[in-house]
């Protein structure tokens, strides 16, 4: 076998120095579970999910931080790999309230289990992120049954404090995802992990609240969340996967060009995420790309072209404020110069529609009086 291979499932694989036993496997398109790791941040094998039975070693090894080495024996599903993952869904499900439909197998009191959660959530629904959760979907792959560990309560809280995301620590299974997208892929620094034992958290610095922290409500962690701890307040209960079509376009707010996902139910845009791998933003969101849509339904949105007459607006169509708005541009320059009007472009413009006002300020009306504004 040559010095960058080794054998997942019996299946000869090159890999790069420096590569782990997960990327190797990734690359060779080998699924192997993960819940903790993220990608292009530190691998920590919290989770432990990503376990893999390796030739000659005593102990299951964490495939997300394992380098990969040449004549290694990788198996992937093994008996004892899949029973260690059984065992490991099994207490992420019994540690809070993760009340999806496969807690109900082989539980006769998963009525009353049901009933305190919806209690605690405030709602007759299911968990929020039902049918969007990776550990929902592992453990109906791995038929995990609950019964066997006792339920935990939920040690603290679900924090509603501020408009946009919520936080619910009954939920969270400490996976370190949030923590890394915020201070590794974002670099905020606003979230870290917090107490110990059957009191640790994720916390902001002082335990505050995320509106009295240094969040700037990027949205990462809710992207990187794989579970229901974190969600769009606005999109709770309302966005359902199932339900819903995609639509990607580019964000309207800046020039970057963000690419992004519309989630689209009804016909109306019920949440917003970033596509993964995309350029330029590789995901990534800011506050206004994530959760400022809004606007497009207000009801105060003009609609019609107003032309001011005397104290007060009337409706016009497009051809005739155009037409009075040329007038009055060339009546200024014929009368004061080029330099006397100047042009403002909306911060919500795309590359092309700023530069062709830029042009038209440039090229037609001879002023560089043309600028951006950045305002929301």
């Amino acid at each position: 076998m040559a010095d960058n291979q080794l054998l997942i499932n019996g299946r000869q694989v090159a890999f790069k120095p420096g590569q782990t036993i997960l990327e190797a496997a990734q690359a060779a398109k080998i699924w192997i579970p993960t819940l903790c790791y993220l990608k292009g941040a530190t691998p920590t094998g919290t989770c432990r999910i990503c376990v893999v039975e390796v030739a000659g070693m005593r102990t299951l090894l964490t495939a997300c931080n394992t380098p990969a080495a040449a004549g290694m024996q990788v198996q992937t599903e093994s008996l004892k790999v899949v029973e260690a993952r059984r065992t490991v869904l099994e207490l992420l499900l019994a540690s809070g309230h993760h009340n999806c439909a496969v807690q109900s197998e082989g539980s006769g009191d998963w009525t009353d289990y049901q009933l305190k959660v919806q209690q605690h959530d405030g709602s007759n629904e299911l968990c929020p992120a039902w049918g969007d959760c990776q550990l929902q979907d592992l453990a109906f792959r791995y038929q995990v049954k609950s019964g066997r560990f006792a339920t935990l309560p939920g040690a603290y809280p679900t924090e509603m404090a501020n408009p946009l995301i919520i936080r619910d620590f009954s939920r969270c299974i400490l996976c370190g995802r949030c923590v890394q997208a915020c201070n590794e892929v974002q670099v905020n620094r606003a979230i870290q992990f917090g107490n110990h034992g059957a009191q640790a958290k994720i916390v902001t610095p002082g335990d505050k609240p995320l509106k009295e922290s240094d969040c700037v409500f990027c949205g990462e962690c809710i992207q990187a969340c794989p579970v229901g701890a974190l969600v769009e307040k606005k999109a709770r209960y309302q966005w359902r996967p199932w339900k819903e079509t995609t639509v990607r376009t580019t964000c309207p707010y800046c020039g970057v060009g963000c690419q992004q996902l519309l989630h689209v139910q009804d016909g109306r845009i019920v949440k917003v995420t970033g596509v993964e791998g995309a350029e330029p933003n590789q995901g990534r969101l800011c506050v206004k790309g994530r959760f400022g849509y809004d606007f497009i339904y207000s009801e105060e949105r003009l609609k019609t072209p107003l032309i001011r007459e005397k104290d007060g607006f009337r409706e016009a169509s497009w051809d005739e404020a155009l037409d009075l708005v040329a007038s009055k541009f060339k009546q200024i320059i014929a009368e004061s110069g080029p330099d006397a009007v100047a042009g403002v472009s909306c911060a919500r413009s795309i590359n092309e529609d700023s530069y062709n006002m830029q042009k038209l300020f440039r090229a037609a009306f001879k002023t560089n009086n043309i600028d951006h504004c950045a305002r929301t």
